[in-house]
């Protein structure tokens, strides 16, 4: 069973990798091959394929390094976060290569969280990622915060894509992407949610699929421990001060 995982990783993986080493090699060859006779807007167009290839690829083998570190037994620092500004720090990362998207946040009344912050902004980050990508160009990424019972709770909707009932804990595999017209006409490799589940697992939290094919929206809700001074006093004394 173990050899199975193993020869399917290998065989995704290398699918993965070829696609944009391929575009890379061909439109460089393109480039060399025709420099006299392209005009300075061909040039632009083929460097910029080369560029975006050159991004998922680096975006790829990123995410297969975080799938091995998220694997292993990655230490996990907790600590007292503000996770109001770690958010819009994540929707300020996310701008950058997402400038038609249009965020709403609504960040009502919320505890500070207890996690490690630098996971914790990776978790955020892929799911912010992952709602940009598929949904349309003129959709709203809707994000919001509230506090229920220990947790605190980051809701990050999207329209324009839905997930149908059997496919909910899917998502979450290795390299499973859902089969819609967005996900074939967008890049991704089906690591980033995989990733964010297993992070936010290990930092006491967990991550709920709400969507809905007849509205035609996807929410992802991410729970987060609320801050607790006792029960992170007893944490230090359990841990010696590891991991805290």
């Amino acid at each position: 069973m173990q050899n199975k995982i193993k020869d399917e990783f290998i065989s995704t993986l290398s699918h993965e990798i070829r696609t944009p080493l391929t575009s890379i090699k061909g439109f460089s060859k393109t480039i060399l091959d025709n420099w006299d006779a392209l005009d300075d807007n061909s040039k632009k167009k083929f460097l910029n394929i080369i560029k975006e290839q050159s991004d998922r690829l680096i975006n790829l083998v990123e995410n297969v390094l975080n799938v091995a570190k998220a694997e292993d037994e990655v230490e996990i620092v907790l600590k007292e976060i503000n996770l109001s500004a770690l958010i819009n720090n994540v929707i300020e990362i996310v701008k950058i290569n997402y400038k038609n998207k249009n965020f709403i946040i609504k960040t009502g009344k919320i505890q500070n969280s207890i996690a490690d912050k630098d996971k914790l902004e990776q978790v955020i980050l892929n799911i912010v990622e992952n709602a940009c990508k598929y949904s349309k160009e003129e959709n709203n990424i809707e994000i919001k915060t509230e506090t229920k019972c220990d947790y605190n709770v980051v809701s990050v909707k999207n329209y324009g894509s839905s997930i149908s009932k059997d496919e909910t804990n899917k998502v979450f595999e290795k390299f499973y992407r859902v089969d819609n017209y967005l996900t074939s006409s967008t890049q991704g490799s089906g690591l980033g949610l995989y990733i964010a589940k297993n992070l936010i697992e290990k930092m006491n939290g967990k991550i709920e699929i709400n969507s809905s094919v007849e509205e035609n929206f996807t929410e992802f809700l991410i729970y987060i421990p609320v801050f607790d001074f006792e029960t992170m006093t007893k944490k230090i004394k359990e841990t010696g001060g590891k991991n805290v």
